[in-house]
């Protein structure tokens, strides 16, 4: 064999070798095109569901919970209630940052302190609210203590992301996001690494091999955030992604047939509900000429009631989420602990909402804008726009007005919508976390209703959230939470409309999905096939 013949079969070797590294690489590169992402990568700046989806694969949380909904250790291993007021966690040792420095209880007392400082327009403080003092007891112990007897604060901690002390010393709400978006303080203790993130584009993460948990499959996890419902299956389809999330209903029927594609469904906790602003002034009701009102004709009890019967659940379900929704009686889904079996279906009785409305002095209805988002759950777009029509058959204009959820959510927490509609998923599996953060009145000082836009105000609803949230028997408090759900069916300062059923579409050969019911789409659920 001459010696140019050896050289070059040591080059096309050495070529093969090349692309056969090339393409383990690639197989071990996760694509996915997600509908939103998050909005910083700070996972402190906002409460927003997309948000954290995407920042717990970076920042780990004390507890974590399960695909079910079922409360895990994470960060912590383990927890109890040392006395009425004092809940002591027992950190998980040898975990490592991703600069290689020690996780320890410095960073946890840090993380709780830091999320009222920085937190943005969709508040995280919802979970921490119930902390009073944060006891460094030794490296890994720490003890909260809280306002008064807080049975669900283990269940608040799922989202409580761990941030570095030593990386995020110093921030404030005017720094934070520039130095954890170029990744100086993206430090975390999650099992991917930040590497880069192109707002509105695509997060790039690389899998952190000094993970505390088990090691994940794939050496790179890219999340595309590709907003348009086509173009997502588009891309899916030409061979571009691996998996996207948020199938739309009109397509799931035709990527099952797809022998290259799986698509995969599950009843999910978000349930769609519309927010009925009950303030003295309401900004966005006038009369259907356009002239002022001398009430908001919110605030009587039989214009909420006509609402209510305005709205075809099953049709809502069936029809504008083409088979991927279920028809709501209340704000929390049926596995939800304090969901009241005693609740009917609510009625659509178009003829008796009419009736309503002129009784309440208003025969010929009203207008107002109808906003909700376009691009957040599965259906949105779709389900705001029937219940706009469904309202104008009863002669109330309402005047649908879909937009982003970067945009919708810092409108709705300035008070800019008269009637709104958005998603709500409980995601804690507990209903006390729905109810005191949307119908308790807003108590800045009890630190509940942070998402009670509409102004409701009932003593008696109060004193049940607030009874459950101190209330350490189970029974007891499930009786107190099953009361407050009933009683937003009498009062109807939101009108639950369907819960929503999501689908996932993944590439046939390659992915596989364990998909979980708050609809979190993570690198961690998702494995090769083999």
């Amino acid at each position: 064999m001459s010696s140019r013949t050896g050289i070059l079969r040591a080059a096309l070797m050495a070529s093969a070798l090349v692309a056969a590294g090339a393409t383990a690489a690639v197989a071990q590169t996760l694509t996915i095109g997600v509908r939103a992402g998050p909005e910083s990568i700070d996972p402190h700046f906002t409460a927003t569901g997309t948000h954290a989806e995407a920042l717990k694969h970076v920042f780990d949380t004390l507890t974590w919970s399960g695909d079910g909904l079922e409360i895990q250790p994470r960060l912590a291993e383990s927890w109890k209630a040392i006395d009425a007021t004092t809940w002591e966690f027992k950190l998980r040792k040898g975990v490592k940052f991703h600069d290689g420095s020690d996780f320890t209880a410095a960073d946890v007392k840090f993380s709780i302190e830091r999320i009222p400082v920085v937190t943005g327009p969709n508040p995280l403080t919802i979970y921490v609210r119930r902390v009073k003092e944060t006891k460094i007891v030794d490296p890994h112990t720490i003890q909260i203590v809280t306002d008064g007897p807080a049975p669900n604060l283990p269940n608040d901690f799922i989202r409580l992301f761990i941030v570095s002390s030593k990386a995020a010393a110093g921030l404030n709400k005017d720094t934070s996001n520039e130095a954890f978006n170029t990744g100086k303080a993206a430090i975390g203790t999650g099992p991917y690494k930040f590497v880069s993130w192109t707002p509105k584009e695509q997060l790039v993460l690389d899998r952190f091999d000094g993970y505390w948990g088990p090691k994940e499959p794939w050496a790179r996890h890219v999340r595309k955030e590709i907003p348009n419902d086509a173009a997502r299956v588009a891309q899916l389809k030409a061979g571009q992604l691996d998996l996207i999330v948020r199938v739309p209903a009109s397509d799931v029927a035709t990527l099952e047939r797809d022998p290259k594609l799986t698509v995969v469904k599950v009843d999910t906790v978000y349930v769609f509900n519309m927010e009925l602003d009950m303030r003295d002034k309401t900004p966005q009701v006038t009369a259907k000429d356009g002239s002022a009102l001398a009430k908001n004709p919110m605030q009587d009890p039989r214009v909420r009631e006509a609402i209510d019967l305005a709205i075809d659940r099953k049709a809502l379900a069936e029809i504008a989420m083409e088979g991927l929704g279920k028809a709501q009686n209340q704000l929390v889904t049926p596995s939800i602990f304090g969901y009241s079996k005693a609740l009917p279906e609510r009625k659509y009785d178009p003829a008796a909402a009419k009736k309503l409305l002129a009784d309440a002095g208003y025969p010929n209805g009203f207008k107002s804008m109808f906003s909700f988002t376009a691009d957040r759950l599965p259906g949105d777009r779709q389900v705001g726009t029937s219940v706009a029509q469904m309202l104008a058959a009863i002669g109330i204009d309402a005047q649908a007005s879909a937009q982003p959820a970067a945009v919708f959510f810092p409108a709705r927490t300035r008070g800019d919508f008269s009637m709104s509609m958005s998603g709500w998923g409980t995601l804690t599996g507990e209903a006390h976390y729905t109810l005191s953060s949307v119908v308790h009145s807003n108590d800045k000082e009890k630190k509940f209703g942070a998402f009670n836009v509409t102004g409701y105000v009932n003593p008696v609803m109060d004193k049940l959230i607030q009874d459950a949230a101190v209330e350490m028997d189970e029974g007891k408090r499930r009786s107190f939470l099953e009361k407050a759900n009933e009683l937003v069916a009498v009062d109807r300062p939101r009108l639950p409309l369907v819960a929503v059923g999501s689908a996932w579409a993944m590439q046939k050969g390659k992915v596989k999905i364990a998909p979980r019911v708050d609809e979190d789409t993570m690198a961690m659920n998702i494995r090769p096939v083999q």
